[in-house]
């Protein structure tokens, strides 16, 4: 074991479309996830865990930059600009590869800085993926930001776009060993983010490990509800085409558990487990019939902030320093990550970011399971935005709602929107302020979602400060 006090390792494992409830720990006994299971027994798993927007780009931008998406400028999953002029996406508008996240700074960048090695394996989807960025030297990365699960494109260490027949769980997960068995035990810490594509949809049995789809064959799934379609679009299958669904999302997360588990084993043949902070989480959240829907913040119309789709499951796990057995209660969010991973790791955040999130840092060194605890959490899709907090949820859509009011602590399954009533009138009030104010504290006016015509259909090219009114959004 490397004898690194205030640098240890760093294993980034994000998946793709994970609701907070879908893992075995985290109350779905149905779904078979024992390494994940193992790793938040020896950490602290998080249940009240946010992403910055429901749908992947802007998610994922937040959490590598610490910056809300209108501070960033990615407000949907981004449609074109990964990788340039392909026969399928031209129409869209972009004619070019994109870096969306030019100029600002990831925490990854302040690692490579401070002498880390950063790789990444997996999904990137934040533009022009045939580019290493923000201070990554390994780079494989998939070509856009879903498809099949056997028949895709990566960029591997290399501008030449590849094919790829190899299940795609397992390929990214081979090349996360490769980068274990080049850096992991260099004199100088690694951080390593394997970004993987599972659950994300489509779910083709084809596709499958059949030994891992076959384990679900005869489940009912019975602790996922099965509620009315929802009038914004909802989901309304027969029998067979929900068991089929459930099945293969549960089998991409099975499959995806046991690639983790290969990662963690690598871990362990090196000697490093007990050197190598691990945090696993996804990019947004996923609703399997809750609410009488399917996917995530645009898995209705108008855009959602239902609590499975906008919070994520996140475990920190490091024996020795994190306590094991914690499960905390704290609103928090991927805007905090930032600050705290830099906090715990004793590095400081560059001057004059105006980043919305704060540290927990103290949560992750066992200094008490309260740590950073917020008041309150804020989400935006668009002109979709969301204040939570402990007890209560206000949603607001510009310029002219449907708003939402929720008292979590009576409604957990937000099902009665109390926005008209009038007993709750000044609760409505004050949230409205307190949501105004705190997006006023942080927004870039020329990035403002509120301003954006999003849909949640995908954004196809980056907002222009000079000439805001020309960014696409489809």
């Amino acid at each position: 074991m490397n004898n690194r006090d205030n640098s240890p390792n760093i294993l980034i494992i994000m998946s793709d479309d994970q609701g907070p409830w879908a893992m075995n720990c985290a109350g779905t006994p149905e779904l078979l996830t024992p390494r994940l299971d193992h790793l938040a027994a020896q950490g602290i798993r998080f249940d009240n865990f946010f992403c910055a927007s429901p749908v992947c780009s802007p998610a994922r931008a937040s959490f590598l930059t610490g910056r809300i998406p209108s501070q960033h400028g990615i407000h949907d999953w981004i449609k074109s600009g990964n990788i340039g002029v392909e026969d399928n996406i031209t129409w869209c508008g972009a004619d070019r590869p994109i870096e969306y996240l030019r100029g600002m700074t990831a925490f990854t960048d302040i690692l490579a800085q401070n002498g880390y090695t950063c790789g990444l394996s997996g999904k990137w989807h934040l533009g022009a993926s045939a580019t290493p960025q923000k201070s990554h030297t390994f780079w494989s990365a998939h070509s856009l930001g879903g498809d099949s699960y056997t028949n895709y494109f990566i960029f591997d260490n290399s501008s030449q776009m590849r094919p790829q027949r190899q299940y795609v769980t397992d390929l990214f997960t081979d090349r996360a060993i490769d980068f274990l068995d080049r850096y992991g035990q260099d004199e100088n810490p690694f951080c390593l983010s394997v970004h993987y594509t599972a659950p994300h949809a489509p779910w083709r049995q084809e596709e499958q490990p059949p030994e891992i789809w076959n384990l679900y064959n005869d489940v009912a799934f019975d602790s996922l509800p099965i509620l009315p379609p929802h009038p914004w679009g909802g989901w309304n299958p027969s029998p067979e085409n929900r068991r089929q669904t459930i099945q293969g999302y549960f089998t991409t997360i099975t499959a995806m558990d046991t690639a983790i588990g290969c990662i963690l084993d690598k871990l362990e043949s090196l000697g490093i487990s007990e050197d190598t902070l691990v945090i696993f989480t996804s990019d947004n959240g996923y609703n399997m019939g809750h609410h009488g829907i399917t996917g995530k913040g645009n898995g209705t119309s108008p855009l959602n902030m239902y609590e499975e789709s906008v919070k994520v499951p996140f475990i920190a796990c490091c024996p020795g320093r994190i306590p094991p057995s914690v499960v905390n209660e704290g609103l928090l969010s991927h805007y905090d990550f930032m600050p705290t991973i830099l906090d715990y790791l004793e590095m400081e955040l560059p001057a004059g970011l105006s980043l919305p999130g704060s540290s927990f840092a103290t949560v992750l060194r066992g200094q008490g399971n309260s740590g950073h605890q917020s008041v309150a959490v804020c989400d935006e899709y668009g002109p979709t935005r969301m204040l939570r907090e402990h007890d209560w949820k206000y949603v607001h859509r510009y310029p002219e709602g449907p708003h939402e009011l929720y008292c979590l602590a009576e409604d957990p399954g937000e099902q009665y929107n109390l926005v008209d009533v009038a007993a709750h009138s000044q609760i409505l009030k004050r949230m409205r302020r307190d949501l105004e104010a705190w997006f006023d504290q942080y927004v870039q006016v020329a990035l403002d979602g509120k301003n954006q015509p999003v849909t949640g259909k995908g954004q196809v090219d980056a907002i222009d400060p000079s000439q805001v009114e020309s960014v696409a959004f489809v």
